[in-house]
């Protein structure tokens, strides 16, 4: 009986490509549809009181009036804005764009 014998593997030199060197076209990323999502306001309830909410019920939010409210783009805060009114539609005007640092440094 003859022993098995074990080689190496040999593979083909990989070509230098824009991906390995971290970097990616910018017009690639801008048909990428991401969920935005506005926050005005938080608090908590317990079940109890969430079951007994109905038609008219009022929920105290933790926001005083007038002060920025949060958007999101995907699961990071974006920047800050106020609520408008354009015909019979809300909307959000921004204020202020955040800074991106934090994301970048967290990235690193």
């Amino acid at each position: 009986m003859t022993e098995p014998t074990a080689s190496l593997p040999t593979f083909a030199e990989l070509s230098p490509t824009a991906s390995s060197q971290g970097e990616v076209p910018i017009a690639m990323l801008l048909d990428l549809s991401l969920p935005v999502a506005i926050e005005l306001g938080r608090t908590k309830m317990t079940v109890q009181d969430i079951l007994r909410l109905g038609r008219g019920s009022v929920i105290q939010l933790d926001r005083l009036a007038g002060e920025p409210i949060d958007i999101y783009v995907g699961d990071r805060r974006f920047a800050e804005g106020e609520v408008v009114v354009i015909d019979e539609h809300f909307g959000i005007r921004i204020t202020r764009v955040l800074s991106s640092a934090p994301a970048v440094d967290a990235a690193a």
